[in-house]
């Protein structure tokens, strides 16, 4: 993991972005102490949402209903959301 000062990530935030997009982990130290780490986002699809879906208990027949509609909507492709489509 690399760490870089406040300063450092500031000056070079787009190219810091790029990195960790990349998979890279990067540690943000202000006065020589740590005070952030940054890493990618974690990406997540329909499949994810549908198995927590799936471990709620259902609380009444409306509610399982609802869920099984979202359900339903759903569907395990990742989308980039800047991609205008």
């Amino acid at each position: 993991m690399r760490t870089i000062t406040a300063t450092e990530a500031a000056r070079k935030f787009s190219d810091l972005l790029d990195a960790i997009e990349n998979g890279e982990r990067v540690t943000i130290t202000r006065g020589k102490s740590p005070v952030a780490v940054m890493q990618p986002a974690p990406r997540y699809t329909g499949a994810d949402l549908r198995a927590a879906l799936e471990r709620i208990e259902p609380v009444d027949d409306e509610f399982q209903r609802d869920v099984l509609k979202a359900r339903e909507m759903m569907d395990d492709e990742v989308r980039d959301p800047w991609d205008g489509a």
